[in-house]
């Protein structure tokens, strides 16, 4: 069975040996007696005589009975145990779950992620003899934290790492990979799940071939939680002034009802903006509006919406998000003459800012980044701003297309109804008298269709959208039908909308977020929640952060010409992951068990106990034998003297 010391620190005990046996080796300083003769005290004189302070060692059974309690309790401080075979199985995965509910506190005051390390560690140290066991975080993704390893030290350092992340669960993806990596393997197997069994996707320990051992570190506890936050612009009704109105979703998973405060504030300040007071029944859903008039310092600067008190689990407590850069968006038409049509369209919208530049100034004007940027008649390759439109460019590579020789009054087949740009409206009745051809990478990228060829298409580059239309508006019926303004509109409605998130994709931890930089940029720094930054390369106008592992606020900046920087916030908002109490776990798989995180006991076998009362007995022995009374034997009685032989007389004569 093996054997090992828990607190190996404990043996500094031993060190108490010299001084021992030096006590034992020094000569006692002796009193002056006076005394009638020294011939009984020959040897005691040639000790005293001697000038080595030391004498010989003699072997005493106090000596022995002391380095023997000496010993024994050195060893029990270091907490010498013998490890069992609770979990039968030559290979184990140990699965811990790490999702958003493990950072939920226990009515104890820890939290299950703390319980979930004891439990896994009481695992590692219920290993059969011999065998072996890998450690799976089990978030958003499957993450190998220790490969399989025998010893039992590693492992529990890996698991003593492990911290709850603020993503949805998946422990489907876990379970997996831990069985690809244990099927190849021989002997027996097994997968053991330490989790809170608030899961998101049970049924997925019902799928698994291999025995599963499932070790409850939950409970039911209620929670109210933050389950969507948008944040939009709006015009306040009375005063007709700009708004901000910011849209929350809260879920109540408890059995009793709770009052609640949601309070909206500005980042870094503790001055609530607006609040509200709710009061949630068990397994409600309630929407509240927030709003507040924002200044010009405002826009793109971060808002917390926050329910107090808080509860067991605080990181779906806060939403995040960013004041929005207002309705009116700038729209950049080069040359600031061309494209009449589109420009009449653009200046009947009241939330556009239409500014003008040539061309060649494109690269050196001031262009703000989020602008949409409109050209006529040619297609510049560096082109500063956000979205896009190239209208009638030149014959020649453009962008991700190609503008072929124009072709004399194309017909119009079909176009793309399911593209947010030609939403809501019809091409029927269009007539363009003179069109150049383009030719696109792909089919998806056609937008509208003539029996030619295309007439438009998308030329988008990562984290930017782009609108190539082949011919002078001017030269068709187009602008007189409404679909003109329409196909218009919803264009300023995409720019305005990546605009306002600033990303390309969603803020959500757990998953990917890209962000929308300059085309010239190669690298932007990334500071997290936590104030940790890294490095993320950029490419083609994108930068993309793998891993978003925690709710907050990102801070992402750049340099190079046009440096920048952009806040972008990220959330949980997952109400299957706020719902923290446990839930059922499959029943018809016969490989399945379930198990409470105090029947995972500590495994360990703790012979301290023993040793310590083993040494208390020498030392109450080695007392008695110091203070004992030496046996003293009694009177012996006295023989009768024999009598000296004396001759017989009568044999003399």
């Amino acid at each position: 069975m093996p054997f090992e010391l828990r607190s190996p620190g404990g043996l500094w005990l031993l060190g108490l040996v010299v001084p021992l046996v030096v006590l034992y080796v020094l000569k006692v300083r002796r009193t002056r007696l006076r005394v009638a003769s020294t011939w009984l005290w020959a040897v005691a004189e040639r000790d005293l005589l001697a000038k080595n302070p030391f004498k010989r060692l003699l072997v005493q059974v106090p000596l022995l009975i002391q380095l023997a309690a000496l010993l024994l309790l050195a060893l029990a401080f270091a907490r010498p145990a013998t490890r069992g075979g609770a979990i039968v199985g030559d290979h184990v995965a140990i699965v811990v779950d790490v999702s958003a509910s493990m950072g939920a506190k226990t009515p104890e005051g820890t939290t299950r992620i703390q319980s979930a390390r004891a439990a896994a560690i009481n695992v590692v140290r219920a290993l059969s003899p011999g065998a072996d066991a890998l450690v799976i975080e089990a978030g958003r993704e499957a993450r190998i934290a220790s490969p399989l390893d025998r010893d039992p030290r590693r492992l529990e350092a890996a698991i003593e790492r492990l911290e709850p992340t603020d993503v949805e669960g998946n422990i489907g993806r876990s379970l997996a990979i831990a069985a690809d990596r244990l099927r190849q393997l021989p002997g027996d197997k097994r997968i053991v799940v330490v989790t809170d069994r608030a899961l998101t996707d049970p049924e997925a320990l019902a799928a698994v071939s291999l025995p599963v051992d499932v070790v409850d570190v939950g409970g039911e506890t209620p929670n109210t939680a933050l389950v969507r936050v948008d944040v939009r612009s709006g015009v306040d009704p009375a005063t007709k002034r700009d708004q901000v109105q910011a849209f929350a979703v809260l879920a109540h998973h408890g059995k009793q009802p709770r009052d609640v405060f949601v309070t909206l504030r500005q980042r870094n300040v503790s001055e609530p903006l607006a609040s509200r007071k709710l009061t949630l029944a068990p397994g409600e859903r309630a929407p509240v509006v927030l709003t507040f008039e924002p200044t010009f310092g405002d826009r793109g600067t971060g808002l917390v919406v926050e329910v107090s008190p808080e509860d067991a689990l605080a990181t779906d407590d806060r939403g995040y998000a960013r004041v929005p850069m207002g309705r009116k968006i700038p729209v950049v038409l080069a040359p600031s003459d061309g494209a009449p049509w589109v420009k009449r369209a653009l200046s009947a919208d009241p939330d556009v800012e239409l500014l003008g530049a040539t061309v060649a100034g494109l690269s050196t004007a001031s262009v703000p980044e989020d602008a949409l940027v409109v050209v006529e008649g040619a297609c510049p390759a560096p082109l500063p701003g956000g979205d896009l439109v190239l209208v009638n460019p030149p014959a020649g590579k453009c962008r991700t297309a190609t503008v072929a020789e124009p072709v004399e009054r194309p017909s119009i087949t079909s176009w793309s109804e399911a593209d947010p740009r030609l939403r809501f409206l019809t091409l029927d009745g269009v007539e363009v008298a003179r069109a150049r051809k383009i030719e696109t990478e792909g089919q998806a990228d056609a937008l509208v269709k003539t029996r030619d060829g295309v007439l438009i298409s998308d030329v988008s580059s990562p984290g930017r959208t782009g609108t190539l239309i082949g011919f002078d508006v001017g030269e068709s019926n187009w602008p007189l039908k409404a679909s003109f303004v329409l196909f218009v509109r919803n264009v300023v409605e995409l720019a305005r909308a990546h605009r306002a998130r600033g990303v390309t994709g969603p803020a959500r931890t757990g998953e990917p977020m890209t962000v929308r930089v300059p085309p010239d940029v190669t690298a932007v720094d990334v500071e997290n929640p936590a104030g940790k930054t890294l490095s993320i390369p950029a490419k083609a106008g994108l930068a993309v952060v793998p891993e978003v592992a925690h709710a907050g606020f990102y801070f992402v900046s750049w340099k190079g010409e046009r440096p920048g920087s952009v806040l972008v916030a990220a959330n949980l908002t997952s109400e299957a992951e706020s719902d923290i109490s446990p839930k059922p776990l499959p029943k018809a798989s016969a490989t399945l068990r379930v198990a409470d995180a105090a029947s995972v006991a500590d495994s360990h076998t703790d012979w301290a106990w023993v040793l310590a009362a083993v040494a208390l007995g020498l030392i109450a022995f080695d007392a008695w034998w110091l203070t004992r009374r030496p046996r003293v034997a009694g009177p012996t009685a006295l023989a009768a003297p024999r009598l000296p032989d004396r001759p017989n007389p009568r044999g003399a004569g």
